[in-house]
This record gives C-alpha cells, structure tokens and sequence, in this order.
C-alpha cells in the first residue's frame, strides 16, 4: 500500500469515528449497522480459529459491530464449524453478544437427509435452532436465505420465519443471491400477510460485476430493502493481483473466481493497477471505496484474513475518489448494456 495520497484525493480514515459516517440503518429497519460487514468465510481452512477470535477483537475495536456468518460456513473443516468458532469468541466477553449485530444464514445442504437443505419450513425451523446451538446465542439479528429455493412458496417461508420472530430467536430476516423479483414476490407475500418481510439483501457486486444494478438494487431500493455487495474485490482480482502475482505474495488472488476473470479482464485490470498507482492508493481501496460511493448500496461484506484487510476497508470507507477517477473506472468497467436500470439499461 502506499503510505501517502495525493492532495487532490480525499481520504478520511477518522469517518469511524463519527457516527453517521460508520453506521447506517439496515433498510428501512431502525437496526444500525457498520456499513463493513465482516464476514466469516475464509475462518476454519484458510483462517484458525485465535486468528478469528483477533479479527473480530480487532474489528469490533475499530467500531464494525455487524458480524456475518452462514451455517455451512467452515465447510474445509466441517459445515457449521465457523458459527462455532464464532460462538466461542461471543462467550468470551459478557458484553460482547450485544454489541454484535449477528447474521446467519439458512438454506444450503447440511447433511446428508432429503430435509437437510431448502427452504421448507421444517428446515428453517431446525437450522435455526442448530445455528443457535452452535453460535451460543439466544437470538439472531439478521437470519438471511443463503438462495432462493424455488420449491417453496412464500407463504411457508414466512410463516416458519414468524414464528421464529414471535419466538423472539430472530429479529429481521435478509435473503441472500436473490433476483429483484425474487425480492418483490417476498415483499407482496409479506405485506398481505402484515409482516415485516426482508430487511437487507446480500448480492455478488463491484466493479467487474455490475449486473446487480439492473434489477436487484433497484427492487431493494423500491421495497426499502438494504444491500451489501459480497465480493466487493471479485475474490481479489481488483486487490492488486497482476502485482501480487509478480511478487508471489497473490493468496486468494491467486485462486478461484479472480483467476478465471483475470484471463478475460487482464488489460482493463493491467489499466486499473496503474491508475491507482497514479493516484496513490491502494487497489483494493480503490474498488472497495467504488463500490461504497454506489447508489442503494448499504455496505460490504468483507472477508479479511489478516488485521490489515480490515483497516484496508476502513481506508476505503473513509476515501472519497474524485470525478476523473471515477469517470476512468467507468471506462475500464462499464456497466452492463447503456448502464442503469432495467429495461432502460438495454434499449436502443
């Protein structure tokens, strides 16, 4: 990273410590969260469990209070073993479970069984209660649909998530990877029936992949539900990975969805290395405070491995890039169709 920027580029790391520039409401929820999720899925495999306990200690120390999990999360080691790490660390502390916002997830295959996955009502029910056990909690904040399960009817969704409302084990529920009129059906459904519905959506987004901003991002906004982009560095390819790689210091970046996009975007990426060269920034701070400037977006989920991801992020949260810098990722990365919202996006 470089030490210093440029006078013309507006950086604020201190924006943490000022309220309105950390946290937002969750959607139209009065629930405040850092606009940094940290996520939890490199912990068990890639991340041990002190190194976990140190991230959160460091995260949580740093003013990021929303945590975000899934019950399959840990799956190198074993399905559900990061929602145990992450519980152990929450009975470390007598007040650390309320100053948590804590997100799981429901809906991915658990175990071998035909109900062990979906979104059915029985498998709501008993994953929550598993996730429970395992996160040492008695409630989660945000309990998210990790897919859409397109067997199941709204109406047997929500009536396994109110009941865990009325049970007092879940506050809001989120979805996670849906349509936008995955999100819409949710919200009608949930009206007619007089409850609250989705709180937040959790979709892929950054620069490399934008088409979140047809439909998905505008549902949510049209329904108040609030978006946080996963990936906001496509798996490390907009962290500065044609570098890494000549230093052989590329871990993630190395790997994954970011190697394969690397062959199709090598001269846009070898473009944008070099523009945050120019400016004096570090790439992932680049793409993360992109991503952050974006309209309808709440936050990121980040997924750091080490201390210094974390301050990255906040680097990024607190960094204003100025028009021309913009202008030039847009030239780099342009938007899917003639950019904005559908159907405008792609009519001629």
């Amino acid at each position: 990273m470089v030490a210093s920027a440029p006078a013309e580029m507006e950086t604020n790391p201190s924006l943490l410590t000022a309220d309105e520039g950390l946290y937002t409401e969750l959607g139209r929820s009065g629930l405040r969260v850092s606009r940094l999720a940290l996520g939890t899925v490199n912990f068990g495999g890639r991340v041990d469990e002190p190194q976990a306990h140190r991230l959160m200690d460091h995260a949580l120390g740093r003013g990021l209070n929303f945590v975000d999990t899934a019950n399959t999360y840990g799956w190198r080691v074993y399905k559900g073993h990061t929602e145990e790490v992450v519980g152990r660390w929450l009975r470390g502390s007598p007040t650390r479970r309320g100053q948590v916002v804590l997100a799981t997830k429901v809906g991915d295959q658990m175990g071998g069984g035909p109900n062990d996955e979906g979104l059915s009502a029985r498998n709501i029910v008993a994953a929550c209660e598993a996730s429970l056990r395992r996160l040492r909690t008695d409630w989660i904040d945000v309990y998210q649909m990790h897919h859409v399960d397109r067997r199941v009817g709204w109406d047997e969704i929500w009536q396994a998530m109110e009941l865990l409302v009325a049970q007092g084990k879940v506050c809001y529920v989120g979805s996670s990877n849906f349509a936008g009129w995955n999100i819409s059906s949710a919200q009608e459904t949930a009206r007619h029936r007089g409850f609250f519905g989705l709180v937040s959506e959790q979709c892929v987004y950054n620069l490399v992949t934008r088409h979140a901003e047809l439909e998905v991002i505008p549902a949510a906004r049209a329904h108040g539900v609030g978006v946080f982009a996963w990936s906001p560095l496509h798996g490390g390819l907009l962290s500065g990975v044609l570098h890494k790689l000549l230093h052989n210091s590329a871990v993630k970046s190395a790997q994954g969805r970011a190697v394969q996009a690397l062959e199709v975007h090598r001269r846009a990426v070898t473009e944008y290395e070099r523009l945050c060269a120019d400016v004096g920034l570090d790439p992932a701070v680049v793409g993360m405070a992109w991503a952050l400037a974006q309209p309808g977006l709440s936050g990121l989920v980040i997924g750091p491995r080490v201390e210094s991801h974390v301050d990255g992020a906040i680097t990024a949260l607190g960094t204003r890039l100025p028009p021309h810098v913009l202008a030039r990722l847009e030239e780099l990365f342009p938007p899917v169709g003639r950019g904005g919202q559908a159907p405008d996006a792609w009519l001629s």
